[in-house]
């Protein structure tokens, strides 16, 4: 087994450690969610996140090395989100990395968030190879990329506007639901009827792979506004809703792998762990005859496990970062290099 990787993510508002080991695979991960602070704001507090990283992040990886065995001394390289992100988060998590790989004298390498989710279901026991579609669905992207190797992507669609994600968030603040919202709506959404209201599928009447959701949470609004507010149409709303949504992330990646002639489908990103969503690509998938691949649950959300494994494929092609500390909160995916 080589030398593991220490993986630091703190984009946003959830600190996580790893360790990653080639030709073994993930040896641990931590994670500490800052759900329950930022909810009586009702949604993410740049400050506030980037202060509490600074409290939760050693301890993490303290309770991680206790977890696994290990000393400071077995790391192999060290990776850090380097980007997209919160700015102040991610100086925590950059300052902390480039800290402890000088103190050990070990590489050190900035990693694009976004790529860590892409990758995150190459986690799983059988991962699936490139070439394959992404769908990379969260609470601030929505995007279809077409990823040829590792390192070498093609941005197909994106978000006009709201992500998926957030899109859930506002509609279920609308609704009176608790922060954070999307997996609140989600839950609400079981004991509803997505018959009862038909809300649009947007630019799904017209070619391209763009994403649009906007409109569709006006729509919810209006329709709860002039509804009867009674439990059962609420949950109706939201059950609705969720189909909406799901069924235009379907439509729209029927048409990416149509676009590229592939017949593989890799979902990323925290909507990715919603219910319906896979059960309706998981339908649709067997109807068409592609494959669809999600990571576990547990590494849908952001995480230290996505950041290190990423961090060991780059660092073993020998890329590796100067002693600075360098953060890119707004970074493109195809600014990356080909992993060789």
């Amino acid at each position: 087994m080589s030398r593991p990787v220490l993986g630091v993510e703190s984009s946003c508002d959830e600190t996580g450690v790893a360790l990653y080991a080639s030709g073994h695979g993930l040896l641990g991960h931590r994670l500490y969610s800052q759900a329950d602070m930022h909810a009586a704001y009702g949604g993410v507090v740049p400050e506030l996140a980037s202060r509490d990283h600074i409290r939760k992040l050693l301890p993490l990886l303290k309770a991680l090395l206790d977890e696994t065995g290990l000393k400071l001394r077995d790391l192999g390289g060290i990776a850090y989100t380097a980007g997209p992100g919160l700015a102040g988060a991610l100086l925590v998590g950059a300052a902390t990395a480039q800290a402890l790989a000088w103190s050990l004298d070990l590489p050190v390498l900035g990693v694009h968030h976004l790529e860590g989710h892409l990758l995150a279901p190459l986690l799983d026991a059988q991962p699936p190879e490139p070439p394959f579609v992404a769908l990379l669905v969260s609470g601030g992207h929505t995007l279809l990329v077409e990823v040829t190797t590792i390192g070498r992507y093609r941005l197909l669609g994106d978000t006009l506007d709201d992500a998926a994600g957030e899109a859930f968030d506002k509609t279920a603040m609308l609704l009176g639901l608790p922060y954070p919202g999307g997996p609140a709506l989600a839950k609400l959404a079981e004991d509803g009827d997505s018959n009862v209201f038909r809300f649009t599928r947007p630019l799904c009447n017209r070619p391209g792979l763009d994403f649009s959701f906007s409109g569709l949470k006006t729509q919810v609004l209006l329709a709860w506004q002039r509804s009867d507010r009674r439990a059962t149409t609420r949950a109706d709303i939201a059950a609705s809703f969720e189909a909406a949504v799901a069924e235009t992330l379907v439509i729209k990646c029927r048409r990416a792998l149509a676009t590229c002639g592939l017949q593989r489908l890799v979902v990323a990103g925290g909507v990715g762990a919603n219910a319906r969503l896979r059960r309706t690509l998981q339908r649709t998938a067997e109807k068409d005859g592609f494959r669809v691949h999600f990571p576990r649950l547990a590494f849908c959300t952001d995480n230290g496990a996505m950041i290190a494994l990423v961090g060991a494929l780059r660092l073993a092609a020998g890329q590796q970062d100067g002693t600075m500390i360098h953060i890119r909160p707004r970074w493109g995916l195809e600014d990356l290099p080909e992993v060789a």
